[in-house]
């Protein structure tokens, strides 16, 4: 399908491929330095990433996912070269906690989907990263540094990625304003909050979410962090209790 991505500027280092004809509306972030790009993830996998990204950047690719889930990932057939966490390689090792046709319900929902793209086809990416994060790590693409910041909460491997520099946040999952997830088997409310307590610390400028609205600011962490500490005060931060709407956005337990 022609335009199935939306590509935005950042600045003139970094850009956003946007998938807005899914539900989902998945961001995926390109960060170019002087020696090497990083893509942070790849997407639904319905179209083909690498043919925008080749317009971007011409240099070397790294594919890094924020973690280990279908729309994230997609796109990662086309990077062999590809940053995975440790605590979600059994998810690119056929240990995913969901079936394939469950997933495949998920890609094809609320959507156009291209003429030459088939369903049947479909297949959940798995394979070998060619580094292994544990968290803590800088990245360096030459003339720009990315942190590597473990957030697990939403999934067991999640990550958010900072740089100092320019104060970009990128946030995954943990962070977007629609429902956010946290309610699946593989989640943990706990480790949300502790999550969303580490990203409030930093000196955020700008917060870009893996979904939905562009239009987001750094103030939404801090009053991420007040929902989720009452929740825990109120015994709520756990499995079952439901979903709780702050306005522009709500967490599902």
């Amino acid at each position: 399908m022609k335009d199935w991505f939306t590509i935005d500027k950042i600045d003139e280092n970094t850009y956003i491929v946007s998938e807005y004809r899914h539900w989902e509306e998945t961001h995926c972030y390109l960060l170019n330095g002087t020696e090497r790009s990083l893509l942070i993830d790849t997407g639904l996998g319905i179209c083909n990433i690498s043919e925008i990204i080749k317009e971007l950047t011409d240099k070397p690719v790294t594919a890094i996912a924020t973690h280990i889930h279908w729309d994230h990932i997609g796109g990662h057939k086309y990077y062999p070269n590809f940053y995975a966490h440790e605590a979600e390689l059994n998810w690119l090792n056929g240990g995913f906690p969901q079936p394939l046709d469950a997933i495949k319900e998920y890609v094809v929902d609320r959507c156009e989907l291209p003429d030459d793209f088939h369903i049947s086809e479909y297949e959940f990416f798995q394979g070998k990263p060619t580094k292994v994060l544990r968290g803590g790590e800088h990245i360096d693409l030459g003339g720009r540094t990315v942190e590597v910041l473990h957030t697990p909460g939403h999934a067991p491997g999640h990550m958010c990625f900072w740089e100092a520099k320019t104060g970009y946040l990128f946030t995954g999952d943990l962070v977007y304003k629609d429902t956010l997830t946290a309610w699946f088997p593989s989640t943990d409310p706990d480790a949300y909050l502790k999550s969303i307590e580490t990203v409030v610390a930093l000196p955020a400028k700008r917060v870009f979410p893996a979904h939905h609205s562009l239009d987001i600011q750094p103030e939404i962490l801090t009053r991420m962090q007040k929902a989720f500490r009452e929740l825990k005060a109120n015994g709520q931060l756990h499995h079952g209790s439901g979903t709780f709407d702050y306005g522009d956005w709500s967490v599902w337990l």
